[in-house]
C-alpha cells in the first residue's frame, strides 16, 4: 500500500432503530444511525412477503418449472 495516502480510520458505533449496537471501523468520527440492520431487516428475519400480482410466479413456474440447462457433455455432437 502507499504512504499517507488513506484516511484514518475510528471505531465507531453504528445504533439501529431497533436498539442494536455494533463498533465498526469507519473514516467518520462520530457515531451513526441506521434505519435498519440484520436484527430487525425482514429479509434476514424470515417474515419478507413475496408479492405475487396477478400470479406472475405461477405462471413462470408453469412455463419454465421443468427448464434446466444441462451440461455441454450430456448433449450428443455429430461429426460432418
Amino acid at each position: 500500500m502507499k504512504a499517507n495516502i488513506h484516511p484514518e480510520a475510528y471505531s465507531i458505533k453504528a445504533i439501529c432503530g431497533c436498539g442494536a449496537q455494533y463498533n465498526i471501523m469507519s473514516s467518520l468520527k462520530g457515531d451513526i444511525r441506521l434505519d435498519v440492520c440484520s436484527n430487525c431487516h425482514p429479509y434476514y428475519t424470515g417474515e419478507q412477503n413475496i408479492v405475487d400480482t396477478e400470479g406472475r410466479v405461477d405462471s413462470f413456474k408453469k412455463r419454465f418449472g421443468g427448464f434446466s440447462m444441462g451440461s455441454a457433455s450430456s448433449k450428443k455432437t455429430e461429426a460432418n
